[in-house]
């Protein structure tokens, strides 16, 4: 098939999109049995396997992994051994809605507003499943390359099963290219593949100061407040300018990819008229180049319902985001070290390490990142840019360690505007329509070695 073909082969399977969308989004398969049943994430992992055995992947099964959760593999070979196989991954998992009230649609009925389509899910990920089949449904049987097929359903939770799974099962997966679709583009109509992911470092650290509380006019004044001593610790991890200000990180790194247009940021991120963007680089060095610590959390009386006593102990959730070339064991060491030693008045100090995640930076000097750019340029009219990622995604480098050889890219229907892991989360369909036109001829590209 040509260009021209693949095309009009998409445009004319969008309303199977929207229709097969819609029921998809309404299955609410967060993978979180205290807030939604088990049977839901069983409804979407079937979904999935139906959708892709009717594409040829004759041997798709669910595979449970170490979390419980039900991951679908499969395979569709071309017919010739020696083609390039391709690992297609994306995850059915969602997550919750959060806030209810918030969300201007239902958050599992796919709904349109100005072209967009809402829903949780409607981009991250079930968006980019869709992509994968409407790209194969595309092709037809004109697939020039060896197909096989992961599908998690725990990714939103972060329990790890699929990255457990890989390395047990390494020639079930095994791949020479393998198309994470868990990412997204610039901006819509802005094609990109995600070079670059942040790893992170979760804990949070507990302060002791008194064995009870005690009334702030009788003790105030020499009586350590836990409050007080938490706020000077947290206080020491960024300075004046808002740069991330832990003792041992490198803060002064800069991004050579695509940079991220400051008032695009202020836009997608929803900053409030008057406040200021912080850090001292640009917003692309700050995103993607330099350690970044968030507090996620504090727990402390709140102000309804405080009275006057002196807090005895508080506690803070922490999340510090870390770039490549950063080990998250020496940043978890640092940043223990800088609140155990920030601790004031000899208050008490616990650390409790949540979790380590390791960063990512992908190789784009193979033929498939070749093949890709020349195929997202045919699906959008544009040349690819280089992004990095915020967040991060462990398995990543699990398909690294497992598949060394392997060509990882990352891409997706995502981008700024979806709004993903918020309330009101969209998705573009032109997104899913172009990426999927670029999927398919991706996969004619590599298949016929060009």
């Amino acid at each position: 098939m040509e260009l021209d073909e693949v095309r009009a082969a998409v445009a004319g399977l969008m309303p199977r999109v929207r229709e097969e969308l819609t029921a998809l989004v309404a299955i609410p398969s967060v993978a979180d049995p205290r807030q939604y049943p088990p049977e839901e994430c069983a409804r979407a992992a079937r979904w999935v396997l139906d959708a892709f055995v009717a594409e040829g992947f004759t041997d798709a099964r669910l595979e449970r992994t170490a979390d419980g959760s039900d991951a679908v593999v499969g395979s569709r070979p071309c017919g010739n051994p020696d083609a390039p196989t391709v690992l297609l991954y994306a995850h059915y998992d969602v997550q919750p809605p959060l806030d209810d009230d918030a969300w201007t649609t239902p958050p599992f009925e796919l709904t349109e507003v100005d072209g967009r389509w809402h829903g949780r899910g409607a981009a991250d990920c079930k968006g980019n499943i869709l992509m994968h089949l409407t790209a194969l449904r595309a092709l037809g049987g004109d697939v020039p390359v060896n197909l096989k097929l992961v599908v998690e359903g725990s990714e939103e939770q972060g329990t790890g099963g699929l990255e457990d799974f890989v390395p047990k099962n390494a020639d079930l997966l095994r791949a020479d290219v393998i198309l994470v679709c868990d990412t997204g583009n610039a901006a819509v109509g802005r094609p990109a593949v995600t070079v670059s992911l942040r790893g992170m470092v979760n804990l949070v650290v507990h302060v002791e100061a008194l064995r009870n509380e005690v009334h702030s006019g009788m003790f105030g004044g020499p009586a350590p407040d836990a409050l007080a001593a938490l706020v000077a610790m947290l206080a020491t991890l960024r300075d004046a300018a808002g740069d991330t200000t832990i003792a041992g990180l490198d803060g002064a790194r800069t991004w050579e990819g695509e940079p991220y247009p400051p008032d695009a940021f202020r836009q997608d991120a929803g900053v409030v008229d008057g406040a200021d963007l912080i850090g001292s680089g640009t917003v692309s060095d700050s995103l993607w180049a330099r350690p970044a610590v968030t507090i996620l959390g504090i727990d402390c009386p709140p102000v309804v319902g405080s009275a006057a006593a002196i807090v005895p102990r508080a506690s803070a959730r922490l999340n510090l985001r870390i770039p490549p070339g950063t080990e998250p064991a020496d940043a978890e060491r640092a940043l223990r070290a800088q609140l155990t030693a920030a601790a004031p008045w000899g208050v008490g100090v616990r650390i409790e390490t949540e979790a380590l995640g390791e960063p990512f930076r992908a190789r784009t000097d193979g033929p498939a990142y070749a093949a890709m750019s020349a195929a997202m340029k045919e699906g959008f009219g544009a040349d690819p840019v280089f992004l990095g990622q915020g967040g991060s995604i462990p398995l990543c480098n699990v398909f690294a360690d497992t598949y060394p050889d392997a060509e990882l890219l990352l891409l997706g229907v995502e981008e700024p505007r979806c709004l993903i892991h918020a309330p009101n989360e969209s998705v573009d369909p032109g997104e899913i329509e172009r990426l999927s036109v670029a999927e398919a001829m991706f996969l004619k590209r590599l298949g016929e070695g060009g």
